[in-house]
C-alpha cells in the first residue's frame, strides 16, 4: 500500500525552477512513485489535493512555506528519500548567502545598490507576484514575470503601469526572453543579430530563434509577452510595447511576431501597430487565416515558415529520414510534445493534408482529443493535465513515459512524432532520457519515430550531441519541428 508524506519548511522561498528539479530528482528514486516540491499557495495545494499528495499537515500550510510531498511503497522509503532530498532544499540557501558579498532583501534595495540594472525577474509565488512586479515597476525597471497564477487583472493592471511609464512587462507567466545576448529562464544560446522577436509563445520564441542562428542569422533580443497578452481582455498591451522597444532599437533590423491567433478585437490594433513601424514585420499566428496584413508584413503559415522568410531563404536545412516506410498495418499519427506552439505547428500541418486531427489543446480546425478512433492524435504533454504534481516535461522528459508506452502498444499507430527541447532551464540529457525509455518498450513491428531537436551548439546539451544520441537509438531526426511532421505524412503517403 502506498504511504504519503508531507514535510511543510515554514517561510522557506525556492525557485520553481530548482523545485522542479529537486521533484525530478526525488521521482528516479526507486519506490518513489510520485513526487512535488511546490509553494504552498492555495493553487498548489489544489493540485496536490487533486494528485492525492496532500496530507491533513500540509492543509494549513501558508503560501510563503514550501511542501514536499512524497507519495512511496512504504513509510520508510518515504522517510529515507525525504531524508536524503532535504538538505538539497536547506542547504543551498546557506550555501548561496556564505559564498555572496552581498545579497539584496527587497527589489528597492537592490535597485539603489546597482543602479546600472534596469530589469527585473520575477519567480515567486502567484499570489506575491503581482506586488514585486509593481515594487520594480515603481523603481523605473522592465519587468519579466516568470511567476504565473497571477490574475487577469492583476496582469492588465501591471501592464499599464508598465505603458505609462515607458516601461516592459513580459508575462505574467513568460517562460523565455533573449535580452542583449542574455537568455532568461527556458531559452537558448543563440548569435547576435539583426532579428528581435516578440511572443506569446515559449517553444515558438525557442524554435524559430534557434533555427535562424543555426542558418546563419542572429537575433537582438527575443521578448516574450505572457499567454494571454493577445487576449481581447488584455489587448495586447505588452505585444505593442515590445514592438515600440524594438522599433527604438538600432541593433534590430526585422521583427517575427509569433503566437496563436491574437482575439478578434486586440488584432487589428496590433496590425494597425505593425503598420506604422518602419521595419519589416513577420507574422506567425498558428491556425489564423486570411490574415489582413500592412505592407510591411509578410504571414508565415508555420515556426519554419517564419525563420526562412526572416533569412530570406526558401529552404533551410533539411536531413533526411532514413526509414523508407511505416509499419504495416499501422496508419495513424500520435504527437507527443513538451512544446504546445510546437504541438500546434504540427497540427496545421497535419489540417493542411486533409487529415482528421485531435489534441488537448485544439487549435482551430481541430477536434478535442477523445477516444475517437479515427483521429490523429497530437498530445501537449507540458499541458496542466500532465504537470499537476510533477515538472514540465522539458524539466523532465520521464512524463514521457506512459503515453510513449501506449502509442506504442497501440496497433494503429504507425509513426510517431516527438519534440526534443534543450537549451538554459532545460533537461541536461533529454535524448539520453527518451533513449533509455525506448529500450525497454520496443519490439516487433513498432511505429516509426521522428523527433526533432530544438537548440543550438552553444546550449549546455550540445545540439550535434542530442541528435547523435536519438539516432544511435534508432529515432529519425528532421531539421525543423516542421520537417518532422512533413516526412511523417511522406511516408504515410499523404503529402501537403
Amino acid at each position: 500500500m502506498a504511504f504519503i508524506l508531507n514535510r511543510v519548511f515554514k517561510g522557506f522561498y525556492r525557485d520553481s525552477v530548482f523545485l522542479m528539479r529537486l521533484s525530478r530528482d526525488l521521482g528516479g528514486i526507486d519506490g518513489i512513485y510520485e513526487a512535488a516540491l511546490m509553494m504552498a499557495s492555495p493553487s498548489n495545494k489544489q493540485v496536490l489535493k487533486d494528485a492525492g499528495l496532500l496530507s491533513d499537515q500540509s492543509a494549513t500550510a501558508e503560501s510563503g512555506d514550501l511542501i514536499l510531498a512524497i507519495n512511496a511503497r512504504d513509510a520508510i522509503t518515504a522517510q529515507d528519500a525525504a531524508d536524503t532530498i532535504e538538505p538539497q532544499i536547506t542547504t543551498q540557501t546557506r550555501a548561496s548567502v556564505k559564498n555572496t558579498v552581498w545579497q539584496p532583501k527587497t527589489i528597492r534595495t537592490a535597485a539603489k545598490r546597482v543602479p546600472e540594472a534596469n530589469l527585473a525577474l520575477i519567480s515567486v509565488p502567484g499570489s506575491f507576484a503581482a506586488a514585486e512586479a509593481r515594487k520594480a515597476l515603481n523603481n523605473g525597471l522592465h519587468v519579466m514575470m516568470f511567476s504565473d497564477n497571477v490574475s487577469i487583472e492583476d496582469e492588465i493592471n501591471l501592464k499599464t503601469q508598465a505603458y505609462e511609464h515607458g516601461l516592459l512587462m513580459m508575462g505574467p507567466d513568460c517562460g523565455t526572453a533573449i535580452i542583449n545576448g542574455v537568455p532568461l529562464a527556458f531559452a537558448n544560446k543563440v548569435s547576435r543579430g539583426g532579428v528581435g522577436i516578440i511572443g506569446a509563445s515559449g517553444t515558438g520564441i525557442q524554435e524559430v530563434t534557434t533555427l535562424i542562428s543555426n542558418n546563419g542569422s542572429g537575433i537582438s533580443h527575443a521578448i516574450g509577452v505572457g499567454g494571454r497578452d493577445l487576449r481581447d481582455e488584455v489587448g495586447g498591451i505588452s505585444t505593442l510595447m515590445a514592438i515600440d522597444q524594438l522599433d527604438n532599437d538600432v541593433e534590430t533590423q526585422q521583427i517575427v511576431l509569433i503566437s496563436k491567433p491574437p482575439g478578434a478585437k486586440v488584432l487589428p490594433k496590433v496590425m494597425e501597430r505593425v503598420g506604422q513601424s518602419p521595419k519589416p514585420f513577420t507574422i506567425c499566428f498558428i491556425g489564423a487565416s486570411n490574415l489582413d496584413l500592412p505592407a510591411n508584413a509578410t504571414a508565415a503559415r508555420t515556426l519554419k515558415d517564419a525563420a526562412q522568410a526572416t533569412l530570406g531563404k526558401t529552404e533551410i536545412i533539411k536531413f533526411t529520414c532514413k526509414h523508407k516506410k511505416i509499419p504495416d498495418g499501422r496508419t495513424r499519427i500520435r504527437g507527443l510534445y513538451s512544446g504546445g506552439t510546437l504541438a500546434a505547428e504540427t497540427q496545421l500541418i497535419l489540417l493542411d493534408a486533409g487529415l482528421n486531427v485531435a489534441s488537448n489543446a485544439a487549435i482551430p480546425g481541430a477536434k478535442k482529443l477523445s477516444n475517437e478512433i479515427n483521429t490523429h492524435k497530437i498530445i501537449d504533454l507540458g499541458d496542466d493535465q500532465y504537470t499537476q504534481g510533477r515538472p514540465h516535461p522539458m524539466i523532465d522528459p520521464e512524463i514521457r513515459r506512459e503515453p510513449l508506452e501506449a502509442a506504442i502498444a497501440d496497433t494503429d499507430v504507425g509513426l510517431i512524432l516527438i519534440d526534443v527541447v534543450i537549451g538554459y532551464g532545460a533537461h541536461p540529457n533529454p535524448a539520453g532520457q527518451l533513449a533509455d525509455m525506448l529500450s525497454s518498450m520496443r519490439g516487433k513491428n513498432n511505429p516509426t519515430i521522428i523527433a526533432s531537436v530544438t537548440g543550438t551548439e552553444e546550449d549546455p546539451q550540445v545540439l550535434s550531441n542530442q541528435i547523435q544520441t536519438l539516432r544511435s537509438a534508432g529515432i529519425d531526426v528532421a531539421a525543423s519541428n516542421a520537417d518532422a511532421a512533413v516526412a511523417g505524412l511522406k511516408l504515410l503517403g499523404m503529402n501537403n
